[in-house]
């Protein structure tokens, strides 16, 4: 196995109020309410990227939009230009806690609309609870969970006998009512902390439930998650793909032009009410698109952690993944942009050079080790041969 450098862990995500220094400036993570932005929002947040960024935005894999390219002497203005729009706390700590991520088919006034607002607002009032910086909700209350696979600490579901509460990592949960689940999400996150979850401060929910039980009144069946999410219309609107989570600015303003935009942790946009999209650079419109099986984080010189430039590597290898399959391409170990398993992995070395992990994770044991990317270029072949 080859020696890998060990990339720096923060213990926490970029917040707007406590943004992280990359390689190109930094990053402001902006959790949009819901996961949604108005029209002014959007078109406000595309003007302010270009401005005070470098005009690229960002959905993350936990479905919040990153600004990349601030200078530390624009943060605080651009700040006060996003609480304008309703876009940034006014308190960092309130900010941390509110972590919830929201499955993007709600309708308002539905339980997913209106349970992510009274777990949203009930978190920024528990001053008392002090959370690891990567520690999240989940309320994907719809007939079958789709964000499943998408990190999150608690979850909030719905199974045949209504709603249930889910610690990450259980296969089991507790059944819970729309009166009673914010207060039983609050206690199952201090249930987290008095039992060990974090002791240094960092940890996360999976881990914990690995090394014991959930709570003993967590017997309630889950019901099986949907499909994986494809692009499609569906009743809000039109789903549209990004390449790698990625978007010009002003392809951004364009979309919202088109309607509200909702954020989704798929590397993919909800354009609310809109049927047709007009074709623009870096938009993926066909389903059968094969960059939508492939995810790549920012890689060097924009991440000050990636060993090598990660991006036209996964745009070259696109073509050669299977249909049934997936490919991540990752600057280092950590996997900030697909922290599960993909079935292919590389797992950046050194510049332009991977070691290739089957059916796992960036930080997992490899399968062949100091494969250049030369060599994958190649012979793209590598990737399955043998699996």
């Amino acid at each position: 196995m080859s020696k890998i450098a060990t990339p720096k862990v923060y213990g926490w995500c970029p917040g707007a109020l406590r943004p992280m220094m990359s390689g190109d400036g930094l990053v402001v993570r902006i959790r949009a309410p819901l996961g949604r932005l108005s029209q002014d929002q959007a078109r406000g947040v595309a003007a302010l990227s270009q401005y005070y960024g470098n005009g690229i935005l960002e959905v993350s894999a936990r479905a919040n939009l990153q600004m990349r390219g601030v200078t530390k002497d624009h943060h605080p203005t651009l700040i006060s230009a996003l609480q304008d729009l309703g876009l940034a706390d006014t308190d960092p700590a309130a900010e941390a806690r509110r972590n919830v991520l929201v499955a993007p088919f709600w309708c308002a006034g539905d339980e997913t609309h209106t349970l992510a607002r009274h777990l949203s607002n009930a978190l920024v009032k528990a001053t008392d609870l002090t959370l690891p910086g990567k520690f999240g909700f989940a309320v994907d209350t719809g007939p079958a969970p789709v964000l499943r696979d998408t990190a999150a600490d608690i979850r909030i579901e719905r199974n045949n006998d209504g709603l249930v509460l889910v610690a990450d990592g259980a296969k089991t949960g507790l059944q819970v009512t729309m009166d009673t689940v914010v207060v039983q999400a609050l206690t199952l996150a201090r249930w987290f902390l008095t039992h060990g979850g974090a002791p240094d401060g960092r940890g996360r929910m999976h881990p914990l439930i690995a090394r014991r039980a959930p709570p003993s009144a967590h017997s309630a069946a889950l019901a099986p998650p949907a499909p994986q999410q494809r692009l499609e219309q569906v009743a809000a609107g039109r789903l549209v793909g990004l390449e790698f989570g990625q978007i010009a600015a002003t392809d951004f303003a364009a979309l919202a032009n088109l309607g509200p935009l909702r954020l989704t942790p798929w590397r993919m946009l909800l354009v609310e009410h809109a049927e047709e999209i007009p074709a623009q650079p870096g938009l993926i419109l066909d389903a059968t698109d094969p960059r939508l099986q492939v995810s790549a984080c920012t890689g060097a010189p924009g991440c000050l952690q990636a060993l090598s430039p990660t991006r036209q590597l996964a745009r070259d290898l696109a073509p050669y993944v299977p249909a049934d399959s997936t490919l991540h391409v990752s600057g280092c170990t950590k996997g900030c942009a697909r922290p599960n398993a993909a079935a292919q992995t590389l797992t950046a070395t050194a510049t332009d050079t991977f070691d290739l992990i089957r059916n796992g994770k960036a930080s997992d044991r490899p399968a062949l080790t100091n494969l250049s990317a030369t060599t994958l270029r190649a012979a793209p072949d590598i990737l399955t041969k043998g699996s």
